[in-house]
């Protein structure tokens, strides 16, 4: 496909996005804006946008990213929840941390698990109802954003990594799918999840600095 081509498949999908579809895409971009800046707003924003893209995935053939999304909800719920939790003397109790080698090797086989279910459910939707679906990048989409959501919650700076592999899956994803401001939405949020590691990393390398000087 020709850069010609596809901007003429951007001018023509903007034009033809419901309103629906824009809410989402801009609640989007403002929760994970809030998130990059730790703040508690990223999951009553985020839940907007999450319960749209429940309805376009399904309505678009994505089940996979219905999943996630659906997931993204439940999730939004239990990250708020650990968000706002304070001690006897009303200071947060989360934040932001590094994940330990046991850390990492828990979300390696979280990713896994997820990735070989989703994928083995989109293969056998692929035959049986849904010639368009797409199993092996739906399924990683899906599984990076899962792992993602989950390190989220729990405030791991390396929710950020897989953020950024869930967002640059998904633009050719969703493009294809004719969801070009969706697709185009990813490419923000990519930006935006580059910027939200750097901030996080460098909010811990602070805090880090300070115990040491004190």
């Amino acid at each position: 496909m020709s850069l010609a081509e596809i901007w003429h498949d951007l001018i023509n999908g903007l034009q033809q996005t419901g309103w629906l579809e824009y809410i989402g895409v801009f609640a989007g971009i403002a929760s994970v804006w809030f998130s990059r800046k730790e703040n508690i707003l990223v999951y009553p924003i985020g839940l907007i946008n999450t319960i749209i893209y429940v309805y376009i995935s399904i309505k678009g053939s994505l089940f996979g990213e219905a999943s996630v999304n659906f997931y993204y909800t439940v999730m939004s719920i239990y990250g708020w929840i650990l968000w706002a939790k304070k001690d006897e003397q009303k200071k947060l109790i989360l934040h932001i941390t590094y994940s330990n080698k046991k850390d990492w090797l828990i979300q390696s086989l979280f990713f896994a698990g997820f990735y070989i279910g989703i994928y083995a459910s989109l293969v056998f939707l692929k035959k049986a109802f849904e010639s368009n679906t797409i199993p092996w990048a739906d399924a990683f989409a899906s599984a990076t954003a899962y792992t993602g959501m989950w390190l989220m919650a729990k405030k791991k700076i390396e929710s950020w990594y897989w953020w950024i592999a869930t967002n640059i899956a998904s633009i050719p994803l969703y493009f294809i799918k004719g969801y070009v401001f969706t697709s185009f939405q990813y490419i923000v949020l990519s930006i935006l999840a580059f910027m939200g590691l750097v901030s996080w990393i460098n909010k811990t390398e602070q805090k880090k600095s300070l115990l040491v000087a004190k």
